[in-house]
């Protein structure tokens, strides 16, 4: 057999899966191969420590610590910070106060501004002719100055 064969049949061959016949013929092979021997050595010291880390030591105070911390946890959730009646009333009542402070301010802004009947403001129609010169004066007039 060639070693790439053998490779890939050598961890049926360490747990003992193989047919007899295949059994013998990687036997065979690794009394002669030097490369496969060394490969199912490593293949050997690797299995040994998967089996090592499949069943870790169970610490014996783990539940009692992870215990502890949740009693710990579930209290200071239970305690509140101040007078409960207090947060309880007055934490809406200021969200009120601010929602209607919002609408208030909301309401005047979109109020449209009053205008000034005084004299000495111009109006729109007015102002035009000093914002539209153009239209006074023809650009060829202009670009021959």
């Amino acid at each position: 057999m060639k070693c790439k064969t053998i490779h890939s049949k050598l961890i049926f061959f360490l747990e003992k899966e193989l047919p007899v016949s295949e059994m013998e013929q990687v036997r065979e092979h690794l009394k002669n191969c030097r490369e496969c021997n060394l490969f199912i050595e490593d293949m050997k010291k690797t299995l040994s420590i998967l089996e090592v880390e499949k069943s870790p030591e169970i610490n014996p105070f783990f539940y009692t610590r992870v215990k502890a911390k949740l009693d710990n946890s579930i209290a200071k959730q239970k305690m509140p910070a101040g007078n409960p009646i207090l947060v309880r009333v007055l934490q809406p009542v200021a969200f009120s106060v601010i929602l209607l402070l919002g609408v208030y301010g909301g309401i005047k802004i979109a109020q449209p501004l009053q205008k000034e009947t005084t004299g000495h403001i111009l109006t729109e129609q007015e102002m035009v002719p000093y914002l539209n010169e153009m239209a006074a004066e023809p650009i060829e007039t202009f670009l021959m100055e």
